[in-house]
């Protein structure tokens, strides 16, 4: 069984920074697209933040600051099936439920989710 275990969410004040770890763990031939995805309260889930096999990155509108410098930072070590979400200069309106997602080869193409982590920005 293939699963994703995300850790990393909890309190922060605003302008404060927070980092997401999601490993996979099963039976795992290759990982191609990982990302984050978040859902605040009566709010639909979105995607933050995706990235490839090969390294390429991409972000929420939401997640970018000045001159499209992204406030967060995904990232991956494919050797540890895990990827990162660095998260900086938080925001009130960052605050959700996080999850992780991964499209596995594992004896078929998965979809997994994770469980979800907490992640509040408040003062």
């Amino acid at each position: 069984q293939v699963q994703l275990v995300e850790s990393g969410g909890g309190l922060v004040q605003p302008g404060g920074s927070l980092r997401l770890s999601c490993a996979a763990s099963g039976s795992i031939f290759s990982i191609s697209a990982m990302a984050w995805y978040r859902q605040a309260p009566g709010k639909q889930r979105e995607l933050v933040a995706a990235v490839t096999s090969g390294d390429s990155t991409n972000y929420a509108d939401s997640v970018k600051g000045r001159f499209t410098i992204s406030r967060f930072t995904i990232s991956r070590d494919n050797a540890k099936n895990t990827v990162y979400l660095q998260m900086n200069s938080l925001k009130p309106e960052d605050t959700a439920v996080y999850y992780c997602h991964a499209d596995i080869d594992s004896w078929g193409e998965l979809e997994v989710w994770g469980q979800g982590t907490l992640v509040t920005v408040s003062s």
